[in-house]
């Protein structure tokens, strides 16, 4: 090789060095961790942001305009403009706020999925009521999307292409998930949570645990789970969390509900004593997803009504638990 060559290439070594200690040699600067807010507890829940090459895009709106507010000045300390409102799903601790963000970024296009935004408008549960009789700041008149898509198909918004996937018959009975694949990152609503006591007040744990399994294999190659509730962490490892409090839990309820138990089919209340205390040993001060003072109590009414309609001999794989 002549000198002029050897000249060229070390001139490129040296070229890509300072681009390395910059931005990298070859490849695109790192995106941006999304941003996050947590409103305080009880019943923390989060909002995120994510940096589009068009803008912010915002996940979940929290649980009222107060909250919202707060989250508001954060976003707005980063200068950038707010370009699209994602929800995860129907309940009142992630869309009662989406009217106070709406009025601050008129601009910003509010999206849901077609469960989701069913599921908001029908209400069936009755929990936008429950929401308002626990809390008077949550709004009395919900904030509807205004641009509803089809369950599982891919958004684009700001500038970012997200995979999307609905699960069913679970924590809610809609959640859609966000997946952005170059960065690895997966907004999970309340699919999965971090460090919570998580509701379990629809009665569909082993739904859940399903919907578990189905989310771990839909998107594998997930980096960084980005929670409805609680700090964010590695996917799998979350999912894993969530997985072992779920069937630990239903693990203490199936022997108070046994027909060979005190009282059959209805939990004592030295039976709900033992399982909330076992509960809060293996996971201690753990706060509440929602601000219901007797969420663990209702939690272990659910559960117990869900094991009772359920046969043992056909629980699926996802569902069965060791003993505690």
């Amino acid at each position: 090789m002549n000198r002029r060559p050897r000249r060229l290439l070390a001139l490129g070594a040296v070229g890509c060095a300072l681009a390395t200690a910059v931005v990298g040699c070859g490849d695109e600067p790192a995106a941006p961790r999304p941003g996050r807010y947590a409103s305080p507890d009880p019943g923390s829940v989060n909002t995120y942001w994510i940096e589009a090459p068009e803008g912010l895009v915002v996940v979940d709106t929290l649980r009222t305009p107060a909250d919202a507010r707060r989250a508001i000045v954060r976003i707005r300390k980063t200068g950038k403009p707010v370009v699209a409102l994602l929800l995860t799903h129907s309940h009142p601790d992630h869309v009662g706020g989406a009217g106070a963000f709406h009025r601050a970024f008129p601009q910003a296009v509010l999206y849901a999925s077609r469960g989701t935004d069913k599921a908001m408008r029908e209400d069936r549960r009755g929990f936008y009521p429950l929401a308002r009789s626990a809390n008077p700041s949550f709004p009395t008149e919900l904030t509807y999307a205004d641009r509803v898509f089809e369950d599982g198909t891919p958004v684009r918004v700001g500038g970012l292409r997200l995979e999307t996937a609905r699960f069913t018959d679970g924590e809610s009975d809609t959640a859609t998930v966000y997946y952005r694949p170059d960065t690895a990152d997966l907004f999970s609503g309340d699919l999965a949570g971090s460090g919570v006591t998580p509701a379990l007040i629809e009665g569909n744990t082993c739904g859940w645990l399903r919907n578990l399994t189905r989310l771990r294999a839909r998107f594998p190659d997930a980096g960084t789970m980005y929670p409805g509730h609680g700090a964010p962490g590695p996917a799998g490892a979350l999912i894993d969390e969530q997985r072992r409090y779920l069937r630990r839990f239903r693990a203490l309820v199936r022997p108070a509900v046994a027909p060979d138990s005190p009282r059959g089919a209805t939990v004592t209340s030295g039976e709900r004593t033992s399982i909330i205390a076992a509960m809060e040993r293996a996971y201690p001060h753990q706060p509440p997803v929602a601000d219901l003072p007797t969420l663990v109590q209702e939690n272990v009414k659910a559960v117990a009504r869900e094991l009772t309609g359920e046969d043992p001999t056909r629980v699926p794989a996802a569902c069965a638990a060791p003993a505690p």
